[in-house]
């Protein structure tokens, strides 16, 4: 599953609109039932508007009624080349924790190896009601 969800996520982050930073993200989401939602960030000229690609993906998958998650593919790169991990910002993870729980699997790419976190791993402490 992992390289299934990396190579869809590379997929997707060809679909990104970066034209202010230049910066393309690609999200693959997996449902516990095998479906694969994908997200690609969306930039927007007022900034607050931008959506990262996890929370594309999220948001796309949530809309299409899904609520349970098994894990996620994140990668991203300046100009589409991926050379570093590319770790979800506060607010996906934040975002992801709604409807994720503590051993959701977070799978991130270098162009080399692809290194595997919880979500408790990367958002320790999170908020929820």
């Amino acid at each position: 599953m992992k390289k299934l969800l990396v190579d869809n996520a590379i997929e997707a982050m060809g679909r990104a609109y970066a034209p202010y930073s230049g910066f393309s993200v690609g999200a693959a989401l997996a449902t516990r039932e095998g479906k694969i939602y994908l997200g690609a960030n969306i930039e927007n000229s007022s900034f607050g508007v931008t959506s990262c690609a996890e929370r594309t993906a999220l948001f796309s998958a949530v809309a299409a009624g899904e609520r349970e998650f098994s894990a996620i593919a994140v990668v991203g790169g300046r100009g589409g080349e991926i050379k570093d991990f590319c770790h979800p910002c506060g607010i996906c993870r934040q975002a992801l924790s709604e409807f994720c729980g503590p051993e959701f699997e977070i799978y991130l790419y270098n162009g080399r190896e692809i290194k595997t976190y919880t979500l408790s791993e990367l958002f320790p402490e999170s908020f929820s009601l």
